[in-house]
């Protein structure tokens, strides 16, 4: 009898905290407060979300996946920032080959975009190119020729650092933690001699923006994958952070999905600060065979050429 085929779905939601003061035991007081972005359609999900506070607004961007085509587009979601409201959601950047893990910020007077698109086998830098934050354009590479997955910058004690994971066998980019620096956002971005500075299923891939705790340690979201993909989300603290050394303390529990939600609590493998917010998605585990059927139709269409 043929196995059941395992579908992930993800799910976003809006915490109302602040990253910085975040626990597992908060996030679980803070579950009935939540706010779920709305529910993406049969076969599709959203995840890896990001933000960024303009105004009176929460604009959130996510992956946007679909199951009947194995791609993701970028969206954006509007929210009102006092009572977090939805005010609707729109494709924002759509390429050819698989788009996730929206990282935006602010620097310079522009905002910045880098998606994920190892498919393409580049780290690339969009420039929102109108305040709606609906048109983007394609800046620069910052780096090429590497299967790069979630890629994670942030600005710090004078250099740019971006923390990433290389897509390989065996599961790679779920237990190896890579580093590189640059003098500014467009580079030259150099990885470290280095890596990988971390080798550890339990906490490596990255898991959200970078941020600075309160007491001025660089910290970074990772997933821990010891339970599958995106089991849960812990935090790395980046005692010393240099070209030469890289010394990092890996904080305990983890935050997993059932602190959440009562319905999706098979992992939680983003964790993003965005001012007064902090950004999460949840996983739940299909097992219907109607997932065969859909991917007996997509070949089907794939070799008649529709």
């Amino acid at each position: 009898m043929l196995r059941r085929p395992r579908t992930d779905f993800w799910q976003v939601g809006i915490v109302p905290a602040r990253l910085e003061d975040l626990t597992p035991a908060r996030l679980a007081a803070l579950r009935e407060r939540i706010t779920w972005l709305p529910d993406a359609g049969r076969w599709r999900y959203l995840a890896d979300p990001f933000g960024l506070v303009r105004g009176r607004s929460l604009h959130v961007f996510v992956e946007a996946f679909d199951y009947r085509v194995k791609r993701a587009v970028i969206e954006r979601h509007e929210f009102a920032r006092d009572t977090l409201a939805w005010r609707g959601g729109r494709t924002v950047l759509d390429q050819p080959f698989h788009l996730s893990y929206p990282q935006v910020f602010e620097h310079g007077g522009q905002t910045w975009m880098v998606p994920e698109s190892y498919q393409a086998g580049e780290v690339a830098l969009y420039r929102a190119t109108d305040a709606s934050l609906d048109h983007w354009q394609r800046e620069a590479a910052l780096l090429s020729g590497l299967p790069v997955a979630d890629a994670s910058l942030i600005e710090h004690q004078g250099r740019w650092w971006m923390f990433y994971a290389l897509v390989g066998p065996g599961g790679r980019d779920q237990r190896e933690l890579h580093v590189a620096y640059a003098p500014t956002l467009t580079g030259r971005w150099t990885p470290l001699d280095i890596n990988p500075v971390r080798v550890d299923l339990s906490g490596a891939r990255p898991a959200g923006r970078p941020f600075v705790a309160a007491d001025g340690v660089l910290t970074l979201p990772v997933q821990d994958s010891r339970s599958g993909y995106g089991g849960a989300t812990r935090l790395l603290r980046f005692l010393r952070l240099t070209p030469e050394r890289v010394v990092i303390d890996a904080m305990e529990p983890a935050f997993t999905g059932d602190l959440a939600s009562d319905t999706h609590t098979a992992g939680l493998h983003t964790l993003s600060g965005c001012g007064e917010f902090s950004l999460i998605d949840v996983k739940r585990i299909d097992r219907s065979r109607a997932k065969q059927w859909l991917d007996l139709r997509r070949r089907w269409r794939r070799l008649l050429g529709r």
